[in-house]
């Protein structure tokens, strides 16, 4: 049996609340089953690591919860979150411009070491 799930957020698009809550809460989920859990965003959904955007997006118009609510309960459950490398410069950010909930910077070559080389490891994209 897998031990960790990587979900990826590549196409889910922060400017359409909706598409984000499922990667999110499943993130929240998995990690609360104690397996080891690795969000990566990367292409348009690294602004979402970046301080102030996540904070300003809802799943749903006028829920109460921001999507950074959910960032931080799937984090406080163990999920890590990462950005892609190539964002920092796509969105114009540095490292002191990511949320804290962001553990740090990967690579492509991370991702796919870690979908190669690694048995345990199953992958969502979304």
């Amino acid at each position: 049996m897998a031990e960790k799930l990587i979900i990826v957020m590549l196409n889910t698009d922060p400017n359409n609340g909706e598409e984000l809550g499922a990667p999110i809460f499943q993130a929240s989920v998995a990690a609360a089953m104690e397996y080891e859990v690795e969000v990566i965003c990367t292409a348009t959904s690294g602004r979402l690591m970046k301080k102030g955007v996540a904070e300003n997006l809802y799943v749903k118009e006028g829920s109460p919860k921001s999507v950074y609510s959910f960032i931080q309960d799937a984090h406080e459950a163990g999920a890590k979150f990462y950005c892609c490398s190539p964002n920092l410069d796509l969105f114009d950010m540095t490292v002191d411009d990511l949320i804290p909930e962001c553990e740090g910077i990967v690579g492509g070559a991370y991702l796919i070491e870690q979908i190669m080389e690694d048995d345990d490891t199953r992958v969502l994209t979304y």
